[in-house]
């Protein structure tokens, strides 16, 4: 192997070891972020529009329940 062609080998075999050193580890806040976020929408939703989100819930599930009677 030529010495140009050693020295590339050389650096492939390097970058792809550093590649695997270390792992993925994701992106813990910002996950932990989106959650607090969602729960806090869910929150202010409920609350504000929580008697109408049940009775139009109520209504599609009377909708297409079969009367007792």
């Amino acid at each position: 192997m030529t010495g140009w062609a050693h020295a590339c080998a050389v650096r492939v075999q390097r970058r792809l070891l550093a590649m695997t050193d270390e792992p993925d580890r994701g992106d813990v806040p910002g996950w932990v972020l989106i959650t607090l976020m969602t729960a806090g929408i869910v929150s202010v939703l409920w609350f504000v529009a929580g008697n109408a989100l049940t009775e139009l819930f109520e209504t599609a599930i009377r909708s297409v329940t079969p009367s007792a009677g």
